[in-house]
């Protein structure tokens, strides 16, 4: 039996629309005297036709109607006595199925309800209709922004990242635009750990060049690497006040960029006879390095794909590596307190960078060109570790060429994990988030 809710200016009025509806086998599911409450009413009894007993309709009748379409869609029905052409252009675009002027004639009631029913019908079928094409619209859109992702990534043609992403599509069960989706986010995530694992490698990158400065290895290589390290950190802060949303990160991200503005004059401005400096430096780089680790925690956090977990660590090797090279040129440069110092902070930063590269080695989240990186990491880090223990015995110029090896090995490790971490970033498995 269809069922009806009524809504009336006054309860009296109602009694005999109500008993015409029930005589043409039409269940009368309450009556709504008050137009405020009339969009709670449809809500709890969910009728399954609206119809309303207005003798002089006004703006307040339209905008209840259109939040019945809005809230809860039911096909709605206006008796009324005015004749007026633009509330019937009104009633048209307020959820109104059938507007009949002049009231109603019992007789006509269960015609008016079908035109009704089968307008609301037609209208949801058009508008199924219509969000289904914009959907696959959108979804086209997210399949192409994913393929131009792969197509870098993998270094593959539009073809052949096409087929990648059917083939994830079929062994996920899922539509090809959620798969497109989720390749768009994670790698919008994987970029964005990535830029934050550099700021932690850079602040203290930094820090080693500048102590290899002190410590006399004035090489045009090393002014080069000074140079490229503050714009990566520029270009990268640049990049993610833009990517992430400010009001998730911008706290977090501020932190950095205010220590950032600190520590970049003091780098800047200090001549290599200012060792005193040393000490400022480094821990405004430590600053830095812990701001960015928080950022790159959250982010990981975020972006829901285990894989990004391991894109951060293979992300904080390079900062493992700069570190405890940073502390074996400062531990050259200082008193007892500060070589105890150094002397500790090379074996924690070892111990953290050996224990992450044997999980790195065990899990197989790989391919051939990532097996190649972790083996050339392996390598230069061990061939790293030996310079750093021959200049603590070297003086003179034979440990000045010593730095020199040490500076030169810490860079080569350096490159391997920036690629591995790149390798990382296109994984499938990161761009996939499985």
């Amino acid at each position: 039996m269809t069922s009806a809710l009524i809504h009336v200016n006054g309860l009296k009025a109602a009694l005999p629309l109500r008993a015409d509806l029930e005589a043409a086998g039409i269940q009368v599911l309450g009556i709504a005297t008050e137009r405020a409450k009339l969009l709670q009413e449809v809500v709890r009894h969910a009728p399954d036709v609206v119809i309303c007993d207005e003798p002089a309709p006004d703006d307040g009748l339209f905008r209840t109607t259109l939040s019945i379409a809005l809230t809860a869609p039911c096909p709605v029905i206006v008796f009324t006595g005015d004749p007026d052409a633009a509330y019937i252009a009104r009633a048209v675009e307020s959820g109104i199925h059938a507007y009949e002027v002049q009231g109603y004639g019992a007789n006509r009631l269960r015609s008016l309800i079908h035109l009704a029913q089968a307008r609301f019908r037609h209208e949801q079928e058009q508008r199924n209709a219509l969000q289904d094409v914009t959907s696959r619209f959108e979804e086209r859109g997210l399949v192409e922004r994913a393929k131009g992702i792969l197509m870098r990534a993998r270094q593959v043609s539009e073809d052949e990242a096409f087929q990648v992403l059917r083939t994830a599509s079929m062994h996920t069960n899922q539509r090809l635009g959620q798969v497109a989706q989720q390749i768009i986010h994670s790698a919008r995530f994987a970029e964005d750990v990535n830029r934050c694992g550099q700021l932690r490698m850079l602040s203290q990158r930094l820090v080693k060049l500048y102590g290899l400065q002190l410590a006399g290895v004035h090489s045009a290589q090393n002014a080069q690497h000074v140079q490229e390290s503050v714009q990566r950190i520029d270009a990268n802060l640049a990049h993610l006040k833009k990517s992430l949303s400010q009001a998730t990160y911008g706290d977090l991200l501020g932190q950095v960029v205010q220590t950032w503005t600190r520590l970049k004059p003091v780098l800047q401005g200090a001549q290599a006879s200012q060792a005193s400096a040393v000490a400022l430096t480094d821990e405004l780089a430590e600053q830095l390095l812990q701001g960015a680790e928080r950022l790159t925690s959250q982010l990981e956090s975020a972006g829901l794909a285990p894989p990004l977990r391991v894109l951060n660590m293979a992300g904080r090797q390079r900062m493992l590596s700069q570190r405890f090279a940073k502390y074996a040129v400062l531990g050259m440069l200082g008193d007892s307190a500060l070589t105890e110092r150094c002397e500790a902070g090379m074996a924690e930063s070892k111990a953290a960078f050996e224990q992450a590269l044997t999980y790195l080695n065990g899990i197989p989240l790989s391919t051939p060109d990532i097996h190649s990186a972790l083996q050339a990491a392996g390598l230069g880090w061990l061939t790293m570790v030996s310079f750093a223990k021959e200049v603590g015995h070297q003086a003179g110029a034979q440990r000045l060429a010593g730095l020199q090896s040490l500076a030169t090995a810490s860079e080569d490790l350096l490159e391997v994990f920036e690629h591995l971490s790149a390798h990382y970033e296109r994984s499938m498995q990161v761009l996939a988030g499985t």
